[in-house]
């Protein structure tokens, strides 16, 4: 019998198929290596760091051989993760990304600063939804049922952990992204002045809109 796709936790060993999935999803939800060629860049900013930092709410979607052809992941408590960021994986990953001593002047070089600025994450506006989220998917993956899948395991274990919400901040210009969380339940959260972002949030309650 053909193995078929299953939800799991997040192994060490998924490292490598993580950061790519993250490289191909990472512009507007498309492939971003001729915008960010560093293909250890962007998963540096938005998946190692939560692999590594909060493993325990990290989940892969495993095609029935073993590899990870998409993900969720995020923290259970945005504060705490700015913290550790801060002191334990900028320190990381520093050598080959170091602090901006000028203004930016490539997209690799936007991101790097936003790598060093973590705190970017703490908005007042989001203090009731502590928890935040990244999900992404390969595109033969998408449009299956396997990103509900994902987002109900995800949120299920931010509710035993007694999180109440949960908030994640999406470029705006995706739309499909959009239409999805909406179908998921989420909601937008007005921030002021939230740039090319759009920050939506849902209760983790199942059956909660």
């Amino acid at each position: 019998m053909r193995p078929q796709p299953s939800i799991r936790p997040y192994r060490p060993a998924d490292r490598a198929a993580v950061a790519d999935i993250c490289v191909r999803t990472a512009l507007d939800g498309g492939d971003s290596r001729e915008r960010y060629p560093d293909e250890e860049l962007m998963p540096s900013l938005f998946a190692a760091p939560y692999c590594h930092l909060e493993p325990e709410l990290a989940f892969v979607l495993d095609d029935g051989s073993g590899r990870a052809v998409g993900y969720v992941l995020g923290t259970a408590d945005t504060e705490r993760f700015v913290e550790h960021f801060r002191t334990a994986w900028i320190p990381r990953v520093a050598g080959r990304y170091p602090e901006p001593t000028a203004q930016p002047r490539t997209p690799s070089e936007e991101m790097i600063v936003l790598l060093h600025t973590p705190e970017r994450m703490i908005l007042p506006d989001l203090a009731a939804y502590p928890a935040h989220l990244h999900i992404d998917l390969l595109p033969d993956w998408q449009r299956r049922g396997f990103g509900r899948g994902l987002m109900r395991t995800f949120l299920a274990a931010l509710h035993d952990r007694g999180v109440p919400a949960v908030h994640l901040g999406m470029v705006t210009a995706n739309t499909a992204a959009r239409a999805f969380y909406d179908r998921l339940g989420f909601h937008e959260i007005p921030v002021p002045d939230p740039g090319p972002l759009t920050y939506l949030g849902r209760p983790t309650a199942a059956g909660t809109p």
